[in-house]
């Protein structure tokens, strides 16, 4: 592989997805006929990027399988198996994703292993573990961004519970009370995932009634109110109230580490993560569940969410995660400012959100860089500059 090369992106079309929002960004006029809720930069074998080369719009996939080191870098290959580590993605929620979580690198070789000895299929829809590698994830806003993430504090818990369900919940609740750890959080999170038809109803029915009364008290309330209307039979619209509901608004960043408990509610953000498909879902969603597993995964403590905020690094925006496999920054650049690479670094994605620019690379290659267009800029590149007016975003594996 020679310099810069321009990608051309896998868009995935999911019902969640939104009709308006990767469409325009692509400079494609939407409405577009079918929801898109994924666009995928990266070298995942499910959708891998494709890269213009002198011959023609190859694989990054396989470009990286025969030039690791050349394009990843040679620690970064060595450390990563000669595979890129991260994927990066643009996602376009209009509707709630699935409640969800992702095992650590101990439980996913485990469940990767296990389901092969099992002998179920790799594209099977009741495939929990696709690969054996963990994945965590850093979601940062483009729009105003709505999500789940992690346990809130137990006694949240219980005041909510008391107010929504307190008939049809008593027992859990008060027995939530009286044991009120991770362990007894994990109890009361079984027990919801465990009833039965009968019993959900009734409380999915009281719960309809009390959030109604209560909505102007509390976000998570009418946030369960709209569940309900989406997922009338399903346990997970209760998810608000047990789960930290976050309002991220453009430039700010949660990172969602290996078994946190988590859904996103709506609007587009980039999702920048572990190059792993491993999801296992509790919720909200027509796929496959498995709640047995994901108490297996789940971490139970309660804790707030930490909203993210760049921080500036040279003429970059660095959010600051402990990922070992990725790094997220924000380039800025005008009239009167040159973005020039590092000299020392592993592969970088880099996408344009605003504006126009132009990419240099050290033998004089130029590709123009609009909205929605993206690069790769190998490790083999010895230097390059970000000339125009534009926002970017960069994805690269810390050096």
């Amino acid at each position: 592989m020679n310099g810069i090369g321009l990608l051309k992106n896998i868009v995935k079309e999911y019902s969640w997805g939104s009709y308006t929002a990767i469409p325009a960004l692509l400079g494609k006029k939407p409405p577009y006929h079918k929801p898109q809720a994924e666009l995928w930069m990266g070298a995942h074998p499910s959708g891998s990027s494709m890269i213009k080369t002198e011959n023609g719009w190859e694989s990054l996939y396989s470009l990286i399988r025969r030039y690791p080191d050349e394009i990843l870098g040679k620690s970064c290959a060595k450390k990563f198996g000669g595979e890129l580590p991260f994927l990066f993605k643009v996602i376009a929620a209009s509707e709630p994703l699935s409640i969800q979580a992702h095992p650590n690198r101990t439980l996913a070789k485990k469940g990767f292993t296990r389901e092969n000895r099992q002998g179920i299929s790799p594209g099977s829809s009741i495939r929990n573990y696709r690969d054996d590698k963990h994945k965590p994830e850093l979601v940062c806003a483009l729009t105003d961004f709505k999500a789940l993430c992690g346990f809130r504090k137990i006694p949240d818990i219980l005041n909510l519970f008391k107010k929504v369900c307190p008939g049809s919940l008593g027992k859990a609740i008060y027995a939530l009370e009286n044991n009120p750890d991770s362990s007894g959080l994990k109890m009361f999170i079984s027990c919801l995932m465990e009833l039965g038809d009968e019993r959900k109803k009734k409380v999915i029915s009281e719960a309809d009634r009390n959030v109604r009364s209560f909505t102007c008290d509390e976000p998570a309330f009418g946030c369960v109110a709209r569940l309900i209307e989406s997922h009338p039979t399903d346990i997970g619209v209760l998810s608000p109230l047990y789960l930290n509901l976050v309002s991220l608004s453009p430039g700010q960043a949660v990172f969602l580490p290996s078994g946190q408990l988590h859904a996103y509610l709506g609007g587009t953000a980039l999702e920048l993560m572990a190059d792993s498909d491993n999801v296992v879902r509790g919720g909200l969603t027509q796929k496959h569940i498995d709640p047995v597993e994901l108490l297996k995964i789940v971490n139970f403590r309660s804790h707030r969410v930490n909203m993210i905020l760049p921080v500036k690094n040279r003429k970059e925006y660095v959010y600051k995660t402990s990922a070992r496999e990725f790094t997220l920054s924000k380039i800025i650049i005008d009239t009167c400012s040159t973005y020039a690479g590092p000299q020392r670094r592993n592969a970088e994605i880099i996408l344009c959100i605003k504006g126009r620019a132009v990419i240099t690379g050290a033998e004089g290659n130029r590709l123009n860089l609009s909205r929605g267009k993206s690069v790769i800029v190998p490790a083999s590149e010895k230097y390059y500059r970000i000339d125009g007016n534009a926002t970017l975003y960069k994805a690269q594996t810390p050096f």
